[in-house]
């Protein structure tokens, strides 16, 4: 006969398998509080993700109420669970050269360009975003200091945590080429084996920081030479996808591109834009 667990443990058990309850009221409060530090809109289809996702943090602070989850969060705006919050509703789908018709773009606008060539990843999620751009740029350009710079950022801490590491699991890498395997990663061995890692010189043309583009004091070390922003504006209604996209005019250098992703169409939505290829961007008033 199996000994009875301790109250604590018995309590314990039945928090983590019984359902917390989420009210419509409580479901709009988040959506509505998502939407004003992020600009994400969440659908009604969304709630058992915002569900699944949010009730994580609520084990992890002890609580088991999404009321009390809210007010704790409302109570203090510089709260560092905000981030946690964040974290926990944004979406980070993403894999090396995706949609790789943009990489043969960047690399001929690159070898025309004269000076530094700088691109900003807006969206950097995990890292393979921004080094599929920046083995792009030393592919044409080679890794002579000065010559290019990739500024990856993400309002999702956590993910460019694992971007600023640089370690993958080499069947993540099916996309690069042999040479590009040898040429910029390091396999690691022994316990490590099936990892592999960026390069220090790839990683010193990089820079990372958390950036929400919404944020309009946010330290953004334009102009850039290309402008990746790509499966992210489905995120937001089109007010805020119209505000984003005006604050890209003066960070883009004259001649730029702005890179979109397969189902986004910024012609709609700025006419600051013109459509120089597929869901590839220039400005239509060049700046002197």
């Amino acid at each position: 006969m199996t000994s009875p667990l301790p109250n604590g443990q018995t309590s314990l058990m039945l928090q983590m398998t019984q359902r917390l309850p989420l009210s419509d009221t409580h479901f709009r409060r988040i959506c509505q509080l998502i939407y004003q530090r992020a600009g994400i809109v969440l659908a009604d289809h969304k709630r058992d993700m915002v569900y699944n996702r949010l009730v994580r943090r609520l084990r992890t602070l002890g609580l088991e109420d999404f009321g009390h989850y809210l007010s704790m969060l409302e109570a203090n705006g510089s709260n560092a669970e905000w981030q946690a919050f964040i974290n926990s509703l944004t979406t980070n789908l993403t894999a090396f050269f995706r949609e790789g018709h943009h990489f043969p773009i960047l690399a001929e606008h690159a070898r025309k360009r004269s000076g530094e060539y700088k691109v900003w990843s807006a969206a950097a999620s995990t890292g393979e975003e921004p080094y599929s751009i920046a083995i792009t740029l030393a592919d044409v350009l080679g890794m002579a200091p000065g010559r290019w710079k990739v500024f990856a950022s993400d309002i999702d801490t956590q993910v460019l945590e694992k971007a600023q590491s640089g370690i993958y699991r080499q069947d993540e890498l099916k996309t690069l080429a042999p040479l590009q395997m040898q040429r910029y990663f390091m396999r690691g061995t022994g316990p490590h084996d099936g990892l592999v890692r960026v390069r220090s010189d790839v990683m010193s043309h990089m820079d990372f920081a958390p950036i929400n583009l919404l944020d309009k004091q946010a330290p953004i070390p334009g102009p850039f030479d290309a402008i990746f922003c790509r499966n992210v504006m489905i995120y937001f209604d089109k007010a805020t996808q119209q505000q984003i996209l005006q604050r890209f005019v003066p960070l883009l250098k004259p001649g730029g591109l702005l890179f979109a992703g397969h189902s986004e169409n910024f012609s709609n939505l700025s006419r600051e834009f013109l459509l120089r290829g597929q869901t590839v961007y220039g400005l239509s008033k060049e700046r002197s």
